[in-house]
């Protein structure tokens, strides 16, 4: 790789590794923007048609798009970029500061690859990744220290769902009157038609649900509640049936 003309006396003290520079310059890591620029000579007033790529901080041209080595690479630190008025339309300028800093007069090929450019190499440089890390710092300490400031909410955020509404636990059924004469075992009947059984047998369980029935109280109630509601009527039932042995 040819060295460039070095943009500062604090980068012309910088080591580089030319092979680094170069496999970091062609490697399939995604690039920050890249594209054709016109870049003007330090010493001759015409402008050269050069590849560009932007990695991070550092600005790489080459020869073409085909290029496997770039001819140079500028380092975009402490340096301004500004528009400039220039022969070449849509130019703009990385400026270095102090006496003996090169100035990079670029032309882009249409005002909006202008603007990109600009908006790129801009946000580039470590200072201004350090002007964003301080201004997040201090929004988080605003709303950390009840400063009234919200942060933003994300968009990409699935928005929650609405809660389902849980279903009534089922009411435990009236107690027969004392006057009505007891079934003929004390037996609740769960059918639409009545079955007499006689003997002194003990009244059978209530049917169990089976593990397919439908969607119902059990699905989203406690079976220890569940068993409490339906205890109360068996046991309710089965006193009724106690007492009606115990009378002659």
């Amino acid at each position: 790789m040819a060295p460039g003309s070095p943009p500062g006396p604090a980068i012309a003290a910088m080591k580089l590794n030319e092979r680094s520079l170069a496999f970091y310059a062609t490697c399939d890591a995604p690039v920050d923007n890249a594209g054709f620029l016109y870049k003007k000579g330090g010493r001759h007033a015409a402008y050269h048609r050069r590849w560009f790529v932007l990695r991070g901080n550092m600005l790489f041209y080459f020869e073409d798009a085909a290029s496997r080595e770039p001819v140079g690479v500028i380092i975009l630190e402490g340096c301004t970029v500004e528009l400039v008025e220039a022969a070449e339309e849509f130019a703009f300028a990385v400026r270095f500061a102090g006496t003996r800093a090169r100035t990079y007069v670029l032309a882009a090929e249409s005002q909006a690859a202008m603007e990109g450019w600009v908006k790129a190499l801009s946000r580039a440089s470590f200072d201004y990744l350090r002007l964003v890390v301080r201004e997040l710092e201090q929004q988080l300490a605003a709303v950390r220290g009840g400063g009234g400031m919200a942060l933003p909410q994300p968009q990409s955020l699935p928005s929650a769902p609405a809660p389902v509404p849980a279903l009534p636990l089922p009411l435990p059924l009236p107690r027969r009157p004392s006057a009505l004469p007891p079934k003929e075992n004390g037996c609740a009947v769960w059918s639409t038609e009545a079955t007499f059984r006689p003997g002194p047998e003990p009244p059978p369980p209530p049917p169990r649900r089976r593990a397919s029935a439908p969607h119902g109280p059990l699905d989203v109630a406690p079976f220890a509640r569940l068993h409490e509601c339906y205890g109360q009527e068996i046991r309710a039932l089965r006193g009724q049936w106690l007492s009606s042995r115990v009378q002659p």
